[in-house]
């Protein structure tokens, strides 16, 4: 599992890390694997990979050991011919890839996408999970968010596929919309744009957008099972200056954990991970760490990154 496969357009500044490879249903997964301790398992969104987690990884792998993949179709991922990239699909590989790393004691870190087809893998292997990282996702059927279902129905349709195929719309689009407290660099840029770089890479894009409304079946199973995990600890950590996930998304997170502690990123945008990287490592080191940390009552913590000092909820 060495990095042969790396590019030549990754930058070993941007993303200092191994990239390893392993071979999983005939796809070909990167992943980074990086430090020890308690293991964090890193899922992106769409249209985005494990570089969205860089400067996380960076910050937390002297006390974690973080691992990140990259879906087929994503990043460094390739997948093989005829497959569909729906995320009953990407949920089937990250069960494998659970299997085939054995992972365990796994705190399961998730954003858009990665929350149903994480939480997905979750419910059918929950005894490799201890914990939970909800960052700007959802796991159950938007039924009647009109600018969802908008957005769905242009990136996911004919014209939103077009355009996707021959400008790279989803990158140019929504990584800029989504950092809202910083601007991403012509550097970062380009490396969400060269993992997407070609029109065949660009399909796996697409297909998500249009399962937002077109996936109702998976996302309802995804939901079905969340009392299985009900249990377990939760952490939330949301962007509140996101256009597509906003305080009810979160809310309804808060209910379905009854132990959580919720972090409110203020001013963040929709890949919070990204905009606010030190306050999202920060809320996973503070939760994780917390001495004497009891499993109830739940918490709550507003925060503020530009004051950078709690305020009351």
């Amino acid at each position: 599992m060495a990095d042969a496969g790396r590019p030549a357009w990754v930058d070993d500044e941007l993303f200092p890390f191994e990239s390893r490879f392993v071979t999983i249903d005939g796809h070909t997964v990167h992943y980074v694997d990086e430090g020890s301790g308690p293991t964090l398992l890193l899922l992106h969104s769409n249209p985005t990979w494990s570089f969205v987690y860089r400067d996380v990884i960076r910050a937390l792998r002297d006390e974690f050991r973080c691992v990140a993949l990259d879906y087929p179709g994503f990043g460094l991922s390739s997948a093989r011919p005829g497959y569909r990239f729906l995320p009953e699909e990407q949920a089937a590989v990250v069960v494998a890839f659970l299997d085939r790393l054995d992972l365990s004691g796994v705190t399961l870190v998730v954003h858009d996408w990665g929350g149903p087809i994480g939480l997905s893998a979750a419910e059918q292997q929950p005894d490799r999970f201890e914990r939970l990282v909800l960052a700007n996702t959802w796991a159950w059927p938007l039924n009647g968010d009109l600018p969802v279902e908008l957005a769905s129905r242009l990136l996911g349709g004919p014209v939103g596929r077009e355009l996707t195929r021959r400008f790279n719309l989803f990158v140019n689009a929504t990584i800029p919309a989504g950092h809202r407290l910083r601007k991403p660099t012509a550097d970062e840029m380009a490396h969400y744009r060269q993992a997407l770089a070609t029109p065949g890479r660009r399909g796996a894009s697409a297909v998500l957008a249009r399962r937002i409304t077109a996936g109702r079946a998976f996302l309802a199973g995804v939901e079905a099972g969340l009392p299985d995990l009900a249990s377990l600890p939760a952490l939330i950590v949301w962007g509140d200056a996101d256009l597509a996930f906003r305080a009810r998304e979160r809310q309804r997170w808060e209910q379905v954990f009854a132990d959580h502690r919720t972090v409110v990123v203020e001013g963040a945008g929709h890949f919070v991970q990204s905009d606010a990287p030190d306050r999202f490592a920060a809320a996973i080191r503070d939760w994780r760490f917390a001495p004497g940390r009891r499993r109830t009552p739940p918490a709550r913590e507003d925060v503020d990154v530009r004051r950078k000092a709690p305020r009351e909820p």
